[in-house]
Parts: structure tokens; C-alpha cells; sequence
């Protein structure tokens, strides 16, 4: 249904770092980014490698803000170990616990997912749900 979510950033190449090293466990890649240091409108763009992006980044230095109560974005991860590493670079690179990878048997029986906020306040989370 969605063909991708753009996030307004206040500092790219912090924003970018940050998601490089999250997304990264996922086998999530940066697949395209216009950075040009001092100018507008920098982006980055991230998805599966040799696809298009389904999370973009867009340098909003003035009145950036997250989404409100109630919004997340939740990306698909491969396996549990994966949710641990994502949740752990996370952490490492200015992300906030929100929420320690685990079970989260109120979700279903195999959801096991982890939650973090970026350095912007984005919501995020890494999810698997499948048996083992």
C-alpha cells in the first residue's frame, strides 16, 4: 500500500549516521542521498540494496517536528537477533530506549520487536513476527 514515509530531520548527516547504523542489521541500506553540506533541502533515501527508497529523510532545519502521539514506523526485520543489533546501534548513535527487543506476547505469539526514538523523536521499531 505505502510506497514510502519521509522523515523531517534537523541534522542530516547526524540523522543519516544514525539510520545507516540502525537499519543496517535490518538489511536496510542508504540507496540514494543528495547531500550537499550548507544548502536546502539535503535527503537521503533508504531501502532494500539495487530498490527504491521506503524511508527518506528530508533536512528540515526549522520546525521539524515528529509526528504526534500514537505515530510509529515499524520495519520488517529477519530475524530476533537482528531486532537486538538494530536496537543496539540505535542506542550507540543517539538513539532512546523505548522499548528493549523482546516478546511482546499482547502483539501475538511470535511478534518479538524492539523500540527506539531517533535523535529527531521519531518513533521507530524493528519487528519480527514469525515463528523462531
Amino acid at each position: 500500500m505505502l510506497h514510502h514515509v519521509s522523515f523531517g530531520v534537523s541534522n542530516i548527516e547526524r540523522s543519516a549516521g544514525f539510520y545507516d547504523a540502525a537499519l543496517a542489521p535490518l538489511g536496510y541500506v542508504r540507496v540514494w542521498e543528495d547531500l550537499r553540506p550548507g544548502e536546502a533541502d539535503q535527503a537521503v533515501g533508504y531501502g532494500v540494496a539495487g530498490g527504491g527508497d521506503k524511508l527518506a529523510l528530508k533536512l528540515r532545519p526549522k520546525g521539524q517536528r515528529p509526528p504526534g502521539p500514537g505515530f510509529h514506523l515499524a520495519f520488517a526485520a529477519p530475524n530476533r537477533q537482528s531486532i537486538e543489533q538494530f536496537h543496539a546501534a540505535a542506542l550507540v548513535h543517539g538513539g532512546r530506549d523505548n522499548g528493549a527487543p523482546g516478546p511482546r506476547p499482547d502483539y501475538g505469539p511470535h511478534y518479538f520487536a524492539a523500540f527506539v526514538i531517533d535523535p529527531d523523536g521519531h518513533h521507530i521499531e524493528a519487528v519480527f513476527n514469525a515463528p523462531g
